[in-house]
């Protein structure tokens, strides 16, 4: 179980300080889905960084398994069990996605293996497996395949940010449906950042993170209704705007 307590973050601004992150505090429980949701630039990508010790909070705790891993480095995080998948995901010249796989798993991969792992992204095993994970690929497939070698590693917790960035619907289709595998059969914990309805429906609790807050935080039920209200209402109001001030 993850627990986030009193988390803050702030950085250096004009000889001041800018608080990108206001006392958040959630929790994940073992083998459920949080989803995080909100406007852009409200905080989301850095709490997932904070998560996995990319950054560290200026303030709070963040609670692991019972212990406290606030001060723990990336390493030591990954080796309790817990994963990062990047928004921009690295490019590896000289390292084939077998071999990428096989260093995420930490033994051997046979062929059978990779080729389900790759099929779960939405990517054929024999095309890319002995390809490398470099300029020559797409955005979108460096994207799937780094999210492949989490799916290759046994771990506790799995953040992804806004995992559907660059991905075609059909490829998309097939995450989702791995997402929620992985969740049912690991009892793994998974964190997803996303603004996408379908993903939303995946969550078993959901927040809503805006200028550096918890805006609202519970189950789905309670918050997807919420989130869609506030959407048609946004919709309606721009709608209105255009009848009487005509088109931009």
């Amino acid at each position: 179980m993850l627990e986030l307590k009193h988390i803050s973050f702030e950085v250096p601004a004009d000889n001041a300080t800018l608080g990108i992150l206001k006392d958040v505090s959630l929790s994940v429980e073992d083998g459920k889905i949080l989803v995080i949701t909100g406007p852009n630039g409200g905080g989301k990508s850095t709490l997932a960084r904070i998560i996995m010790g990319l950054e560290k909070p200026t303030a709070g705790q963040i609670i692991f398994d019972g212990k406290d891993i606030t001060g723990l480095s990336i390493s030591e995080r990954a080796k309790l069990g817990v994963g990062y998948a990047f928004q921009q995901p690295p490019r590896f010249k000289g390292m084939t996605v077998r071999q990428l796989l096989k260093l995420a798993r930490g033994s051997a991969l046979t062929e059978c293996e990779c080729c389900n792992l790759l099929s779960k992204v939405g990517l054929c095993g024999k095309d890319y497996m002995d390809r490398e994970v470099d300029g020559s690929l797409s955005g979108g497939e460096v994207k799937r395949i780094e999210i492949a070698t989490l799916m290759a590693r046994k771990l506790k917790l799995a953040i992804y940010d806004e995992p559907e960035a660059g991905i075609d619907l059909w490829s998309f289709s097939m995450l989702v449906d791995s997402f929620r595998d992985i969740s049912c059969r690991n009892n793994e914990s998974v964190i997803l950042i996303s603004h996408q309805e379908r993903i939303m429906e995946l969550a078993d609790d959901m927040a809503v993170i805006a200028d550096g807050q918890v805006q609202r935080y519970g189950t789905k039920a309670d918050v997807l209704p919420y989130l869609m209200q506030d959407f048609n209402e946004t919709c309606r109001f721009k709608r209105s705007r255009q009848e009487v001030d005509g088109p931009c």
